[in-house]
């Protein structure tokens, strides 16, 4: 009787091998699939091959993981190499949710999704991903050793889905995570992206003036004797001179601001007052105000809807704030909740938190629907967003329109005052 080679994955996700005499391939497939196993590959097997006196999938060691691919921690973010784009993750982790959904086991999933994917760190990512889970490690232990890539969010809630059997569900609401993300990120930078270039122009264009029109005004003055100058054209002139022949002080004074807030945003307190002064900008602070509102809310009601602790999403969530504000009002409401308090009351406290959302939130407490309630939330400040960044926007866009054309005016008036001063004097005589 013909004895057939096999590898197939088991009901954990497990790459198995075995051999296995029957008839035909067709029947191979029947009985392997009657052990309880997911046939990958059969093949007739050599006469040379040892034979496995058991034929049973369970008796097959697994593949050992093998070292090698791209390493995601060996990155460097500032020129895009080897990184992974978040949009990159999004797209992954909802082929995967519903590759899984249709009943493919995971590690066949994994390979179906490396196999379509261009060459890139993604693509070795996955590569990785999948040895380690032939291999017997679970998918979120090994997902965690890429933390550029997958986020302690991430991993978490992977592993809360494959504690509670429901890594599929676990991975649907993760990409619907990402997208609402992906989405509201796109809104903001989209809205922006006019004020940005306005702003842009507008530098090229003084810069232009003040190193290049100017002093050829300067040229002329000087050729035609122009006398004592007004003080603006005294001013501009000055600045013209800066800008030229000592730009390196303008560029050292950027450079040094720059670091002095990057280093300032690394200490705590520091970075919570330059955080405090940001909320009370007037619409820019409520649009970042309300920014953090809906990714706290996005990001814990994913967590607790997807069975991760509540003290634990709430470390993690608190984890994805960008603002020091609201990230120790989230630490308050941990420590009260570690000493049995409601979320509600330490929220309220703080004054960090809209009193809209508190209420909501303390609804969905005493209602037993509190994850619900946050990505209702999250809902609506994904709305209050757009609606904010629309009108930041149109608030932005005349001043910006407004401001170069006075700084215009003040660089053309501050050239032709000493003009009509010499005009008037020719004029005289």
């Amino acid at each position: 009787m013909p004895r057939f080679e096999y590898k197939a994955i088991d009901p954990n996700g497990r790459e198995v091998t075995g051999f296995i005499d029957t008839g035909t391939t067709q029947e191979a497939v029947s009985k392997i699939k009657e052990k309880g196993l997911y046939p990958t590959q059969i093949s007739e097997a050599k006469k040379e091959q040892t034979q496995d006196s058991s034929g049973s999938a369970n008796s097959a060691a697994a593949a050992p993981a093998k070292k090698g691919g791209m390493n995601a921690e060996i990155c460097i973010p500032f020129l895009g190499i080897g990184t992974v784009k978040s949009s990159e993750v999004a797209v992954f982790t909802r082929q995967l949710a519903t590759l899984i959904e249709a009943g493919l086991p995971l590690v066949r999933s994994l390979n179906v999704l490396h196999d379509q994917l261009k060459a890139g760190p993604l693509k070795d990512v996955i590569s990785n991903l999948s040895r380690e889970v032939s291999a017997g490690g679970t998918l979120s232990e090994s997902m965690a050793k890429y933390p550029n890539v997958f986020t302690n969010l991430y991993s978490n809630m992977i592993k809360a889905g494959e504690a509670g059997g429901v890594l599929e569900i676990v991975l649907e609401r993760l990409a619907e995570f990402q997208e609402k993300n992906q989405a509201l990120t796109q809104k903001v930078k989209s809205a922006l992206t006019y004020p940005a270039l306005v702003v842009i122009f507008s530098v090229g264009v003084l810069l232009f003036l003040t190193t290049y029109i100017i002093p050829k005004f300067m040229g002329i003055f000087q050729n035609m004797n122009a006398g004592e100058m007004p003080g603006i054209t005294k001013f501009v002139m000055a600045m013209s001179s800066l800008m030229r022949d000592k730009w390196y002080i303008g560029l050292g004074l950027f450079i040094s601001i720059v670091v002095g807030l990057k280093v300032l945003n690394s200490f705590k307190d520091s970075k919570l007052f330059l955080d405090k002064i940001k909320l009370r900008i007037p619409v820019a602070g409520e649009l970042m105000r309300k920014i953090e509102v809906a990714r706290f809310s996005r990001t814990l009601g994913t967590l607790i809807s997807s069975g991760v602790p509540i003290l634990q999403a709430l470390r993690i969530t608190r984890g994805t704030m960008n603002n020091e504000v609201m990230s120790r009002a989230l630490k308050r409401v941990h420590d009260s909740i570690r000493e049995g308090e409601s979320i509600a009351s330490p929220l309220k406290a703080s004054g960090a938190f809209p009193l809209m959302v508190v209420n909501m939130i303390d609804v969905g407490e005493e209602t037993g629907s509190l994850d619900t309630m946050l990505n209702k939330v999250a809902d609506i400040y994904d709305t209050e967003v757009d609606a904010t960044v629309n009108a930041l926007t149109s608030i932005i866009e005349p001043f910006l329109i407004v401001g170069m054309g006075v700084i215009v005016g003040f660089l053309v008036i501050s050239m032709f005052l000493p003009l009509f001063k010499l005009m008037s004097s020719i004029t005289s005589q």
